[in-house]
């Protein structure tokens, strides 16, 4: 390969001379005229461009390979280009070629045989749908950050026009839904019921005609996929074949994507969603009572099982589509996650998760039971099926031994909840549900990491650390037991805890405080509403939190006096109405004597009481109605 040379040209045009100098003459013997370039004599500082080339090892059979480039004002401009083209040239790109990014994207899917079905039909997806329509007729070595810009400007054009097209679709749905409800409201009525059945039909036609060409919008999540799309592949090209002098799409900038935040189904929530339908955000979670009231639900439904192994161990469908008998083991409690079901246009695969995916979850007695009860279900239903059953070694099947597919799974699931009655979660949420109910019980955040199967804690934490009302009360109480407020008040009535109150070395009782008469407040400290007072003090406050301040201090100072532990503080205010809050006050305290024996005391048990067995039986809870 030799070095680049420069010279100068320009675009004038003159009669032409031979090698010797001699004018070149046309058949009748006129001078021929055209670019003189190299040989105008006007050439110099002011006048013409810089050019360079260079050669390149001789192509096959020998053929000469010459890069020209030209146009340059100046000799360090040309110098520049010349040293960049040149270095690709030695790293092994084919500087001389007039790929374009519509071929160099296919040639590199084609190329990329390691990839997972799901992955390559998405990478597939986005090459079809934005980057051969926007990108394919540039030239690779031409490819540039504007172009991506380009790409995006236009899919946001087409996202307001997709909105818009989804608004004027729901106008014609609002007005579908009105003439069906004009229709049913004139029954009886012969003449006026024909005029409304014509004008639902009418408007529904009309719904029909303006679905056509309804389109998704391309959210922001969607924008920043294709952009790793085109990284992934700029990166090959890169690493491959020096295709480009850069990455350009780590220099895009995209709108932000907020995941959104698991939220827990409050009652108010739950009232909103009865009186309006509206969901609150996309991400929702059952509270403990909820949960248990969808698994009383579905006692009697075949798949029982799995519904409770999705809520307490937190797996993907796939994960528990593909699950085998084999990777399961009841007497040692565990199962192994190492094998997912796939499904790429409703047609299923079969694949082995991510690294981080592939884990051994440790299972409860119920869970264990469960499982023992599973295999029977199927033992009996292999007798009644005879023939017909199908061995397909999967935990999880139909009642005639098929395997689940993983969108039935989903589907399955929603029908049960829309049955129960219960505020509507998506069987992904169950995921959300498993990792908050195992904080709730102390577990680490790396164990629930590991327990779903995350390459990471901080996926885990951002992603599935939903937080029940139970543990915004537990960090709000905490708080508040840890940064006492000084407020003043006087003891009416000494503090004085009966031995009736204390079970096992722990008392509980409430703080309950009422407003007398303008900031003045009493607060009293009882075990019952209708037992006797403990204690009273009384305050100057401004309104039911100095109330409930004071009585945690009232409460830390007699314990601290009489050589008690304040285990845990619990504040209920937020449990009056609205209208109550100016004026009364709720705190419960959990208060331990210190002689009180703790586990140091003892010698743990190793293994299990001679009398105790396992059993394969399900407790018989209060079945509601039975699951259709």
């Amino acid at each position: 390969m030799s070095e680049p040379s420069y010279y100068r040209r320009c675009q004038c045009r003159g009669p032409l001379k031979d090698k010797e100098g001699k004018p070149v003459l046309d058949a009748d013997g006129n001078p021929k005229i055209g670019s003189i370039g190299t040989t105008c004599p006007k050439l110099g500082k002011n006048h013409g461009t810089w050019n360079f080339y260079f050669e390149l090892e001789a192509a096959e059979g020998g053929t000469r390979q010459r890069v020209r480039r030209g146009g340059f004002a100046l000799l360090e401009d040309a110098k520049k280009k010349a040293k960049e083209i040149y270095t690709a040239a030695m790293a092994g790109t084919d500087v001389l070629s007039d790929e374009k990014c519509g071929d160099f994207f296919l040639r590199w899917i084609k190329a990329k045989r390691s990839l997972a079905r799901t992955t390559r039909k998405g990478y597939e997806e986005h090459i079809d749908l934005y980057l051969l329509p926007h990108l394919g007729h540039i030239k690779r070595s031409k490819l540039r950050v504007r172009h991506l810009d380009k790409l995006f400007e236009a899919i946001e054009k087409d996202n307001a026009e997709r909105i818009l097209h989804r608004l004027r679709v729901d106008e014609l749905q609002k007005a579908r839904d009105a003439a069906h409800r004009t229709w049913v409201k004139a029954a009886g009525k012969t003449e006026e019921r024909r005029v409304a059945r014509r004008a639902f039909l009418d408007a529904n036609a009309a719904l029909r005609e303006g679905k056509k060409g309804l389109r998704k919008v391309t959210s922001a999540a969607t924008m920043h996929r294709i952009n790793d799309t085109i990284s992934s592949a700029l990166s090959w090209g890169i690493r491959r074949e020096q295709a480009f002098a850069k990455n350009w799409a780590h220099f895009v900038e995209l709108p932000p994507v907020t995941r959104p935040k698991p939220l827990v189904w409050t009652p108010e929530r739950i009232e909103h969603w009865k009186r309006t339908g509206e969901k609150p955000g996309p991400v929702m979670v059952w509270t403990p009572q909820l949960t248990g009231e969808f698994l009383d639900f579905v006692m009697d439904d075949w798949l029982y099982e799995l519904w409770h192994s999705f809520i307490f161990l937190g797996p993907r469908r796939g994960e528990m589509a593909a699950l085998p008998w084999t990777e399961v083991s009841t007497d040692a409690l565990w199962l192994r996650i190492s094998q997912q079901i796939v499904e790429v246009a409703y047609k299923l695969y079969g694949e082995a998760p991510k690294a981080d995916s592939v884990r051994t979850l440790s299972l409860s007695l119920e869970s264990g039971d469960n499982l023992v009860n599973v295999r029977a279900k199927q033992d009996r239903m292999r007798q009644e099926w005879g023939d017909a059953y199908v061995e397909s070694g999967r935990v999880w099947t139909h009642e005639n031994g098929e395997a689940l597919h993983p969108d039935w799974i989903s589907r399955r699931f929603a029908r049960l909840v829309e049955l129960s009655g219960l505020p509507p979660v998506r069987l992904h949420d169950l995921r959300h549900l498993a990792a908050t109910l195992a904080l709730l019980a102390g577990h680490d955040i790396k164990v629930v990491q590991e327990k779903l199967g995350h390459s990471s804690r901080q996926i885990t934490s951002d992603t599935y650390t939903s937080v029940l009302p139970e543990m915004m009360r537990a960090e709000a109480e905490s708080v508040m037991a840890v940064v006492p407020r000084d407020i003043p008040f006087e003891e009416r009535t000494a503090l004085t805890i009966p031995e009736s109150a204390w079970q096992n070395g722990v008392a509980v009782f409430f703080a309950h405080g009422a407003r007398q008469s303008g900031d003045t407040w009493a607060v009293g400290a009882q075990p019952q509403p209708d037992s006797d007072v403990l204690g009273v003090i009384s305050l100057a406050g401004r309104g039911q939190d100095d109330a409930a301040n004071a009585a945690v201090r009232w409460i830390r100072d007699h314990s601290t006096a009489n050589e008690l532990e304040l285990v845990r503080v619990e504040n209920f205010n937020d449990q009056y109405p609205e209208e109550q809050r100016a004026d009364f006050s709720l705190v419960r305290f959990t208060v331990a004597r210190t002689e009180s024996p703790d586990a140091a005391g003892w010698t743990l048990p190793t293994g299990l009481p001679p009398a105790a067995t396992r059993t394969t039986a399900r407790r018989t809870p209060n079945r509601r109605q039975k699951a259709a």
